[in-house]
């Protein structure tokens, strides 16, 4: 005699394809700190999160609105040199706070390089992480500090001056920012991220 329909409805999340219960499980079971790398068009979001029982906390955070607000970045915050610059700044948090290692956490995996570059931020800050050799593409490091934007906004400029300054309106809108002098602000918010967490 039937009990019941064979079909079980899955939790919420998996059905919205926001969670794999079995990777999480897996994360959860080796005991170690997480490490949290999330995208979204404008933002990237680090954090290191200790799993207990009761939820997740959160030990560490660093968020792309703050490289803005505190460390001299006129760019975008959702762009290639701003997620490793996040990163960055997580990392250094985290290892000011005894913070010496974790596992990477990457969900879905959206925005590929830009978590990416967030990763390597976190590794170049002196955490370790276990990952592969092959786990970044070659192209990444030159892309990091913002140098194919820059050449990009040299060549259009000189070729189509008029898509130049469509593609490049929001950069041009601001006083401090030059597209084709990006690589110099990644560098100077580099420092001061440095001087500042660091000291």
């Amino acid at each position: 005699m039937a009990k019941g329909p064979r079909h079980s409805k899955p939790l919420r999340r998996r059905s919205e394809g926001k969670t794999n219960y079995h990777k999480r499980l897996r994360l959860l079971k080796s005991k170690k700190l997480r490490a949290i790398i999330r995208a979204s068009n404008n933002h990237i979001i680090v954090q290191f999160i200790e799993s207990k029982f009761g939820g997740d906390k959160v030990k560490i955070t660093a968020n792309s609105n703050e490289l803005e607000k505190k460390y001299d970045w006129n760019a975008n915050t959702g762009n290639i040199p701003a997620a490793y610059l996040t990163g960055y700044l997580a990392g250094l948090r985290a290892k000011n706070n005894k913070i010496k290692d974790a596992i990477l956490d990457l969900g879905l995996f959206y925005h590929q390089n830009r978590v990416l570059a967030a990763f390597k931020g976190i590794i170049d800050a002196g955490i370790e992480i276990p990952y592969g050799e092959e786990f970044f593409p070659e192209s990444l490091k030159e892309r990091i500090n913002g140098s194919h934007i820059e050449n990009y906004a040299k060549l259009l400029k000189k070729e189509d001056n008029e898509k130049y300054q469509k593609i490049f309106s929001g950069y041009l809108k601001k006083e401090n920012l030059n597209p084709e002098r990006l690589t110099e602000d990644f560098k100077k918010s580099l420092q001061k991220i440095e001087s500042q967490i660091k000291s």
